[in-house]
């Protein structure tokens, strides 16, 4: 009786739909878990954001001269069809989240073999940092997302034949779209050096239709005029969308500012409990990182390793300026990365080129190393980020405790902003600084602001250790 092949076997020809589909499930898991559960909270960050996006008014067009202006449309978006809750504060980086994911493996499949793809997808969806940016309703999720597609979307006009046309306007409207976000224009940067430097580009670019060029750049043109006439307005814009700190913190201190950088990402002895947890990647994957670099570094020669050395030869001096931008680092970390992997990988199969026993032992120390990193990265995330005091602390929960039949919500004045906005879109709360009914809900902060009339009926609490007394509700004494 002949041996059978294991490649005859049914989970090895199905691995990587099983190895897929493995990835979107925990992916969506993640996400629903990160949106619902994990912080649990809003930041002071999404609520300022959410008063930005309620600020937007088709009526007065310079409202959307701003910074992050396409995501903070969304989010206005949804907030008119939904009302504003923690849910739906998070929900437009929860969809760019998915899209950003999705697009991520797309372009891994193009850039690296299959089992790359899988592996580091995994790596990518169950950091830390991704899981944070993904809930966190601010513009954050954008440097993720606009990089991902605009690679991906550059490497369909190379390498797909039909089509062409819809890729090249999908590149263009994409790429004008990115820039009304800070930073977004250093990948095009990276695009247009590697053309002009590269042979191989330079001859991809030479054979593209020029009236289908034209009629992208016309596109293009159209969707930047509103921004260009903004930065014409207000120059500030155009330095703030470059990455330039404010003015008042010009100019800025270089030494302390790579000594932040160092921290978010290598003091693995020292964690961090700020908004940001810190380092960013566990050590596991750092390593893996500085392993792809130097397997770039020895095939820069490709046209791969030739954009991603200039897309973070771009970005390191932005982030040493203004070190508050780490999340741009993140798809160039998780291209080092899957290029980590493939060296590892290679070296593995180079040792035993003809002995199929030896490569799949092999990757027995391989899958646990991956499993390690899984594993260790949804561990800081959970633990971290919901049962840390110093960092749950940072998270509020008052907007989830707001009883639901609240008529009349006493805010203090600096609270009193992101509450009306909450008021608006819910027809039967209205928000005050002062009691204006009989039965009132009183938040923490606000307490001062109620008389002897009343007199607590209840207290809302939370599971925190400090401060978690949040919500008190009053009823007026009847003479």
């Amino acid at each position: 009786m002949a041996t059978k092949d294991f490649t005859d076997f049914l989970i090895y020809r199905w691995r990587y739909i099983l190895g897929y589909g493995t990835t979107a499930l925990l992916l969506a898991g993640l996400l629903v878990f990160a949106g619902l559960y994990v912080p649990g909270g809003i930041s002071p960050e999404e609520i300022r954001g959410t008063v930005i996006s309620d600020s937007l008014s088709l009526a007065h067009p310079q409202s959307f001269a701003i910074p992050n202006a396409p995501y903070y449309a969304l989010q206005a978006l949804i907030f008119h069809f939904f009302g504003v809750y923690t849910f739906t504060i998070k929900l437009p980086s929860l969809i760019l989240a998915l899209f950003s994911a999705v697009g991520l493996i797309l372009l891994l499949r193009r850039w690296f073999k299959p089992n790359i793809a899988v592996l580091t997808a995994l790596l990518a969806i169950t950091t830390g940092q991704f899981l944070f940016i993904a809930q966190n309703g601010v513009p954050s999720i954008t440097y993720v997302f606009w990089p991902v597609f605009l690679l991906l979307l550059g490497t369909q006009i190379t390498r797909v034949k039909r089509g062409a046309l819809f890729w090249k306007l999908a590149f263009t409207g994409f790429a004008a779209a990115s820039l009304y976000t800070p930073l977004s224009v250093y990948p095009l940067v990276a695009v247009v050096i590697a053309v002009v430097l590269h042979p191989h580009l330079r001859n991809v670019v030479r054979r593209l239709s020029k009236p289908k060029i034209a009629i992208s750049l016309a596109i293009a043109a159209v969707i930047l005029a509103p921004l260009v006439g903004s930065i014409i307005a207000d120059p500030q814009l155009g330095f703030t969308l470059l990455g330039a700190p404010a003015p008042e913190n010009w100019p800025p201190d270089l030494l302390a500012n790579i000594q932040l950088l160092f921290n978010q990402f290598f003091t693995f002895w020292k964690p961090s409990t700020t908004t940001l947890m810190t380092p960013v990647f566990g050590l596991g994957s750092v390593l893996l990182i500085l392993l792809g670099m130097y397997r770039i570094i020895r095939t820069r020669d490709t046209t791969r390793s030739y954009l991603i050395i200039i897309w973070i030869v771009c970005l390191v001096p932005i982030v040493i300026v203004n070190p508050k931008f780490t999340s741009v680092l993140f798809i160039p970390s998780v291209l080092l990365m899957a290029a980590g992997l493939t060296a590892l990988i290679s070296y593995w199969y180079r040792l035993f080129p003809l002995n199929p026993y030896a490569r799949i032992a092999g990757l027995i120390p391989l899958i646990v190393l991956v499993l390690t990193l899984v594993g260790s990265g949804l561990d800081r995330y959970m633990y971290g980020y919901h049962y840390d005091p110093a960092t749950a602390g940072n998270f509020s929960r008052d907007l989830k405790l707001i009883p639901g039949d609240t008529i009349n919500l006493v805010v203090s004045t600096d609270e009193l902003p992101f509450y009306s906005v909450v008021a608006k879109h819910r027809d039967t709360l209205r928000v005050t600084t002062i009691p204006s009914k009989d039965t009132v809900t009183v938040t923490r902060a606000a307490r001062g602001s109620i008389s002897n009339d009343y007199k607590i009926y209840r207290i809302i609490t939370t599971t925190s250790s400090d401060r978690s007394d949040r919500l008190y509700v009053y009823k007026k004494i009847v003479q």
